[in-house]
């Protein structure tokens, strides 16, 4: 079997904690910003993604070009969400000033598809289990805010 035609997947649950352990993600925007960070990287395919305020857990179908264990798909996560963070939310620069988003910790392991679903159950309840709530900071229309604040269309 070529490479090329390898059609087995390279499911890894990966997780990733915050510089310092810092709270960033107890707000809904930064948590959008990091998932679509990550997604921009269109040969990565993921499945479940949960947050736990201070770290990241997600399962990801790295590509076989990409080494796991020497930490290229790590740098290549890390760094593109890390740069969007910056972008998106520049006030992360006053507790980041060096730059430095991610913790240089990372743990992954290889997730087969008996384990898949423990392993989604686990990572879609990571609010719960680190007992967060995450505020909904997300701008809305005005049309849908006047709505739901009852006072009628705008």
């Amino acid at each position: 079997m070529t490479r090329q035609n390898d059609t087995r997947n390279n499911w890894v649950t990966m997780m990733f904690p915050t510089k310092n352990r810092y709270n960033c993600f107890l707000k809904q925007s930064h948590i959008d910003t990091c998932i679509a960070a990550f997604k921009e990287l269109e040969e990565f395919k993921f499945n479940e993604m949960g947050f736990g305020g201070n770290h990241v857990h997600f399962d990801v179908d790295v590509p076989k070009k990409y080494s796991i264990g020497v930490g290229v798909a790590e740098g290549m996560l890390k760094s593109r969400s890390s740069q969007r963070m910056f972008e998106k939310h520049p006030g992360f620069r006053k507790r980041y000033p060096r730059g430095s988003f991610w913790s240089g910790y990372e743990h992954h392991e290889s997730t087969g598809n008996k384990d898949r679903k423990a392993s989604e159950a686990y990572i879609r309840d990571q609010a719960r289990h680190h007992n967060i709530k995450v505020i909904d900071d997300r701008q809305q229309k005005l049309q849908s805010f006047a709505v739901e604040r009852g006072y009628g269309n705008v």
